[in-house]
């Protein structure tokens, strides 16, 4: 150690003195670079004796160049998937690329997806892609008392025949909280919110007229979450719905186009685990119709559920139970009458469930029926007395994002006096979902 002090002192030309005075430090930092020297050694033997097991050199890191080039593709990949928005918060592209080829019996009345059998005999069968929904889904930064604004907005062109009209489905606004929310827009019933599975009914909701109370109506609502344990909670929801009435099912009074309405839904929810849960809610709607100068009472509650006990089974629907409620989507236009200058409210029960199966991780059954029976003694002949459906289809995952979807459906319509109608309905679908 101190010949090697002695010749750094040599080669750096300083006197015997000063290296006197630094030799203790000098030492100090030899013995320093001694020990690393020997770890490095040892972490070398390590890494040696780790590649000899693994039987491959490790990789070397990337260089500059390769790391841009890493940079550059998720660049690319983001501005694909960005939509650019005049205000500048982020807007989603979503929705689904839909074509149908469907065959009907002839009890189906000229159209693509019949929902009531038709009294006289046409059959109808052809193609479309006017079921094609696009979609646009948004957010903002937060907005006031610290709330979240979002909301949707969903398109689609089945108001045309020829593939080309566009319309609104669906559109909402919400603003939320952690535990509340505004929303305003173009929905469901507030009592009705769920929906069975269908590609082949998709214009409108499936299992209208067979007891799916769908009609989107313009509303504003609130709603409340109150949690009731780690897995448990409460939703409320209540608020202001117009109505889009549809006329007397005889004779040649109108009614008010749109009337207002009160709703609500009132919602027990709890997680089983990350993949099971169950849903129970009961609902309700209160509003009145104006026609020829009579006010006719439309009212209604509603029973609604969802339960998948098992990770592949599930089980969800609705019924209810009111009069005066074909401006709400019932499909039958019968909600109310007007007999020498007085209004009746007909009433109405009805209701649909259904059974998924998760059977492959790519193939997905339904299992559906629904009906509407309204009150024949307050019907003429010739009016529809019940419509039941049911059916069932499956879904086909061919990619992640691409569906095909087969259906068959009967339809059984009884008319007041003139017995009962039948039509099949069969589709072959593909979805692109986007």
């Amino acid at each position: 150690m101190a010949g090697r002090i002695s010749f750094i002192c040599l080669v750096l030309g300083l006197s015997r003195s000063l290296c006197a005075q630094t030799a203790p430090d000098l030492a100090k930092i030899l013995e320093r670079l001694d020990r690393l020297e020997q770890e490095n050694r040892m972490l070398s033997e390590q890494v040696r004796a780790l590649q000899a097991q693994l039987g491959s050199p490790a990789p070397p890191p990337p260089t500059v160049e390769e790391r841009l080039d890493v940079h550059e593709s998720r660049i690319e990949e983001q501005a694909q998937t960005k939509v650019e928005a005049s205000q500048k918060f982020p807007i989603r592209l979503t929705g689904m690329a839909l074509f149908n080829s469907f065959m009907n019996s002839k009890q189906s009345g000229g159209a693509d997806y019949p929902v009531l059998a038709a009294p006289t005999g046409v059959g109808h069968s052809g193609a479309t892609v006017r079921q094609t929904i696009i979609g646009l889904e948004y957010g903002s930064s937060p907005a006031i008392l610290a709330g979240k604004v979002s909301g949707s907005v969903y398109m689609d062109f089945f108001a045309g025949t020829n593939n080309s009209a566009f319309r609104i489905r669906t559109a909402s606004i919400e603003l939320g909280w952690k535990t509340r929310s505004i929303v305003a827009g173009l929905e469901k019933p507030i009592f009705n919110p769920r929906e069975p599975s269908s590609l082949a009914q998709v214009g409108i909701s499936p299992l209208t007229g067979a007891g799916n109370l769908w009609l989107w109506l313009p509303q504003l609502r609130f709603e409340q979450e109150v949690k009731l344990g780690t897995a448990t909670g409460f939703r409320a929801q209540i608020g202001a719905v117009q109505t889009r009435e549809l006329g007397p099912y005889v004779g040649t009074i109108t009614a008010e186009a749109a009337r207002p309405a009160l709703e609500g839904r009132f919602n027990l929810h709890h997680k089983l685990d990350d993949e099971r849960r169950m849903e129970f809610a009961v609902g309700f709607h209160t509003s009145t119709t104006h026609a020829g100068g009579k006010s006719v009472p439309s009212s209604l509650y509603s029973f609604d559920w969802f339960a998948n006990p098992w990770k592949r089974l599930e089980f969800s629907g609705v019924f209810y139970s009111g009069q005066n409620v074909a401006h709400l989507g019932s499909g039958t236009r019968q909600g109310f009458a007007i007999y020498r200058n007085y209004g009746y409210a007909i009433p109405s029960v009805g209701g649909w469930g259904q059974l998924t199966l998760h059977t492959l991780p790519r193939l997905d059954f339904h299992f559906f029926t629904g009906q509407v029976d309204d009150g024949n003694s307050d019907l003429v002949k010739g009016s529809i007395g019940k419509n039941l459906l049911f059916g069932g289809n499956a879904y086909f995952r061919i990619a992640p994002n691409v569906l095909v979807g087969v259906e068959a459906s009967q339809v059984r319509t009884m008319y007041i006096g003139q017995g009962v109608r039948l039509n099949n309905h069969y589709d072959l679908a593909l979805a692109y979902l986007f």
